[in-house]
C-alpha cells in the first residue's frame, strides 16, 4: 500500500504529530509506504513529494507548524483541467489513498476529489475550531491557551494603570477562541462574531467600572461586528485566496470606545503569534488519536470520510458533511450560558 499525506490551509500546531502518527501507524500495521506531498493540494498539482519513515517523522510530536509545508493555492477543483491533472498525479504516484489535513476549505476540495474518484480521508485541522461535525480539532486548544495567557498578560498591565485593555483574538466567523479563552483568561467582556455588540452597552460597562475596578478587560474575536456595523477588515484589505481577511476590530473598539470613557483605551492583537509554536500536550494526544484513526479508515476502506470527535468520541463522517459548512456558536450554547451566570457581558442591549 502507497500512502500520500498532506496538510492543506493555515499551519496549526500539532500538524507534525498528526504526521508522525499516521505514518507510523500504516508502517506498523501493514508495512505501507508513505509519501508525504508537500505544500499541500499545489504539490500534488505539481507532484513534489518526500519519503516519510519510521525514523524521520522521529521528534516530531512536539513541533510546530508543518513538514511538508501547506498553501491555498492551484485549487484542483478550480477547473476540469484542474481536477484531472490532480487526479493522474495521484494515479502516476501510485497512491491507493490520500490522507488530507485541512479545514473546512481542505475538506471541500478532499470531497469534491473523492467524487470523482480519489480515495481520501480528512484530518480536521483548525485553530478556530469551526470545522462542522467535530467539537474539537488539534490546534486549538494551543491558540486558546496562549489567547488565555495574553489576557492574563494585559490583565496586570490594565489593573495597573487603569485601563481599558481590547485584546483581539484570530477565529473569522467563529468565535470560540475568544470564548473559551476570555472566560479563561477573565474577560469582563466577550465580543463574538455571533453576536452583534451595542457599543453605547460595552461603554457603560466600562465607565461601572470606572467607579469599582478601575479597569476593563475585553476579549474580541476579529469578526465581532457593531449592531448594524460592517466587519472590520485588514487595511488595505487584501485577501487569503478570494477571502477578505479580517482583522483590526480592537481598534476599531478602542476609537469608538475612547471619546465614550475616561479611561485611556489600549488595543493588542495577537495574530499569527496564535498559530505558532509548539502544541500543548493536550493538543499532542488529541493529533495522535486523529492521525491513528486516519490511518485505520485507510486501511478499513472507509473513503470520503473526516476523522472526528463528537462527545468525547473518536469517529468519522462523510466529508459531504463537512464541505462548505462553519461550526459557529449557537444562541443556546452552554458555555454562552455560563459566562452570562457569572457576569460576563457580551456586548447585548441591556446586558450593562
Amino acid at each position: 500500500m502507497r500512502v500520500g499525506l498532506l496538510t492543506g490551509g493555515g499551519d496549526c500546531p500539532g500538524l507534525n504529530a498528526v504526521i508522525r502518527a499516521v505514518t507510523r501507524s500504516l508502517i506498523r500495521q501493514c508495512n505501507a509506504e508513505v509519501i508525504g506531498i508537500n505544500d499541500g493540494f499545489a504539490g500534488l498539482m505539481e507532484k513534489r513529494t518526500q519519503p516519510l519513515t519510521w525514523d524521520n517523522v522521529g521528534g516530531l510530536l512536539g513541533l510546530g507548524g508543518t513538514i511538508l509545508g501547506t498553501t491555498n493555492r492551484l485549487d484542483p477543483l478550480q477547473s476540469e483541467a484542474a481536477t484531472q491533472r490532480a487526479l493522474d498525479n495521484a494515479q502516476s504516484l501510485g497512491l491507493d489513498a490520500v490522507v488530507a489535513m485541512g479545514g473546512d476549505g481542505t475538506m471541500t476540495i478532499a470531497h469534491g476529489l473523492a467524487q470523482r474518484g480519489l480515495k481520501v480521508v480528512g484530518v480536521p485541522k483548525t485553530i478556530d475550531n469551526d470545522i462542522e461535525g467535530c467539537e474539537r480539532s488539534f490546534g486549538f486548544d494551543t491558540a486558546m491557551a496562549t489567547a488565555t495567557e495574553a489576557l492574563e498578560r494585559v490583565h496586570t498591565t490594565g489593573q495597573s494603570h487603569g485601563r481599558v485593555m481590547v485584546l483581539e483574538t484570530m477565529g473569522r466567523h467563529a468565535g470560540w477562541i475568544a470564548l473559551e479563552a476570555g472566560i479563561a483568561g477573565a474577560a469582563d467582556i466577550i465580543l463574538l462574531p455571533e453576536i452583534d455588540y451595542d457599543v453605547e452597552t460595552v461603554a457603560r460597562v466600562c465607565q461601572q467600572r470606572e467607579q469599582q475596578q478601575h479597569f476593563t478587560l475585553i476579549c474580541v474575536g476579529e469578526g465581532a461586528k457593531p449592531a448594524g456595523g460592517q466587519i472590520t477588515l485588514d487595511t488595505p484589505a487584501p485577501t487569503d485566496h478570494g477571502k477578505p481577511r479580517l482583522g483590526g476590530v480592537a481598534f476599531a473598539l478602542r476609537d469608538q470606545l475612547q471619546p465614550l470613557l475616561k479611561s485611556e483605551v489600549r488595543a493588542t492583537v495577537l495574530g499569527h503569534v496564535q498559530r505558532g509554536g509548539s502544541p500543548t500536550p493536550f493538543d499532542r494526544v488529541l493529533s495522535t488519536q486523529f492521525g491513528v484513526r486516519a490511518a485505520q479508515l485507510v486501511l478499513e476502506g472507509e473513503f470520503d470520510r473526516m476523522v472526528t470527535m463528537q462527545a468525547g468520541v473518536l469517529d468519522s463522517i462523510p466529508l459531504s458533511r463537512v464541505a462548505g459548512q462553519n461550526r459557529r456558536i449557537g444562541p443556546n450554547d452552554p458555555l454562552l450560558q455560563m459566562a452570562r451566570q457569572v457576569g460576563i457581558c457580551f456586548g447585548e442591549a441591556g446586558c450593562a
